[in-house]
């Protein structure tokens, strides 16, 4: 597969949330898939245990279920305080994130119609120690998408759809008491590849030197 041509840097600053420029329309090669996961299996892991797990959701009847239950979940966010749609008082911030709260919408409402879904998941000895391992998927799954940006594919880390994992667990067969879910994202080619660095405090502002 041939790489976009990203620096180091380039790649970790412009793997951004995609929603509304997936493409729906073209399939993702199982071929590709696989590199993103051998990509992800490469970051860090404690005591080089591999609990990490990935499942890949192609079935279109499967893909529609756990979005309609992610449909459901991002409803409710949607009618809480926390939703970045909500006006603050500050006309240059709400502006900024009622473009975040109309992208997030879209995803809310067209999950299931990615032509891939993965979920990022940490397996234990019982449900408490798949929990304990989250360190292990989280850093994975940056990975996969880290590797998933290179191949002009798109993710949106979401994580919401816990609030019902054992209806997501159901749905597709995850053992509940020994998988932990870690995290739920869209994977489908991205419509253009020309994504920018998102606008964040400098360095130094959130930097604690030697002490808080």
């Amino acid at each position: 597969m041939t790489l976009l041509s990203l620096d180091p840097d380039q790649l970790l600053s412009t793997t951004r949330a995609v929603r509304k420029r997936l493409d729906f329309s073209r399939p993702v090669p199982d071929p590709l898939i696989r590199e993103c996961v051998a990509m992800a299996l490469q970051a860090p892991s404690g005591s080089n245990a591999v609990t990490m797990r990935f499942v890949v959701v192609r079935d279109e009847r499967k893909r529609q279920a756990v979005g309609e239950i992610y449909r459901q979940v991002y409803a409710g966010y949607k009618a809480s305080p926390a939703y970045p749609g909500n006006p603050a008082g500050d006309p240059e911030r709400d502006a900024a994130q009622r473009r975040v709260a109309s992208s997030a919408d879209y995803l809310g409402e067209h999950m299931g119609d990615a032509p891939v879904l993965v979920l990022g998941c940490n397996e234990g000895r019982d449900r408490s120690s798949a929990l304990a391992g989250m360190g292990n998927i989280l850093p994975a799954m940056w990975s996969f998408m880290l590797a998933a940006r290179a191949r002009g594919l798109g993710t949106a880390w979401t994580s919401m759809h816990r609030a019902r994992e054992q209806d997501v667990a159901d749905v597709l067969g995850i053992p509940y008491d020994t998988v932990a879910q870690a995290v739920l994202t869209p994977l489908a080619y991205t419509k253009g590849t020309d994504f920018k660095p998102a606008a964040r405090p400098d360095p130094d502002a959130v930097t604690h030197w030697d002490q808080w």
